[in-house]
């Protein structure tokens, strides 16, 4: 993969536009507001690897970060691979899913993904809003037509176990979304898919694995803590993220 360019030409000449505050997704009686990068410019995988090191995240086609008037919450957080060293727990995991097979596919639409994604997301994420979503809106939720995007299949056998969606960008690697069978729990599908992540961007000779928002008030989102070293975007730069 090529070295990320030096210029910021293509961040300079974007329009930003935020959304009207709406009901947090995450935290309960808090109002939300989302900046995103101008939807009908001409994106693509160089400017999104660039506003990535501001702490921007892809959702389908559209570039975005929490802009919230009063609230910093959302965090973003990547991490540093050459430095990452896995706790205990995280050892024991590596070792129990050593018996799947793994393979990238391009981001397109697969029947059994969506099978899975639909079983997931009815166990996982009930009246989320996704859990009712159909082919269509699944797949402008996790591709787009400009990102470097793959979908990382988990087997046991022949049995798909779990997806991780990640994209590629100049800096590393963006983990988008994992979704798993919700009968295999106990083989941590979802911490194995970000110790793959970070030993796939290390083979890769890139520097970091961007995780997206790290929420210290979110169960959901706190996990990312676990990971260490981490780092956390912060008025303007990247800094350490103590360990919890």
């Amino acid at each position: 993969m090529r070295a990320p360019k030096d210029d910021t030409s293509s961040v300079r000449r974007l329009a930003f536009y935020a959304t009207p505050e709406h009901a947090c997704s995450y935290l309960a009686r808090r109002t939300a507001r989302t900046l995103f990068a101008d939807p009908n410019a001409a994106l693509d995988n160089h400017t999104y690897s660039r506003l990535a090191l501001y702490g921007f995240r892809r959702s389908g086609g559209h570039i975005y970060r929490p802009s919230c008037p009063g609230c910093d919450a959302c965090v973003p957080v990547r991490i540093p691979v050459a430095d990452f060293r896995p706790n205990r727990s995280q050892r024991r995991t590596w070792r129990r899913n050593g018996d799947l097979q793994v393979r990238e596919r391009p981001a397109r639409y697969d029947p059994e993904h969506f099978a899975l994604y639909q079983a997931y997301m009815r166990q996982r994420h009930p009246g989320g809003g996704m859990d009712n979503a159909d082919p269509t809106q699944y797949t402008e939720f996790l591709t787009s037509d400009w990102s470097d995007t793959r979908f990382v299949e988990f087997r046991l056998g022949r049995e798909l176990l779990s997806v991780a969606v990640i994209d590629l960008l100049e800096t590393g690697f963006s983990a988008v979304y994992t979704f798993f069978d919700p009968g295999h729990a106990r083989r941590g599908l979802g911490t194995y898919a970000v110790l793959w992540e970070i030993d796939r961007t290390r083979r890769a000779g890139l520097p970091w694995l961007y995780l997206g928002y790290w929420i210290k008030e979110s169960p959901r989102m706190r996990y990312k803590d676990q990971f260490q070293p981490l780092e956390q975007f912060r008025e303007g730069r990247w800094l350490p993220l103590p360990a919890p």
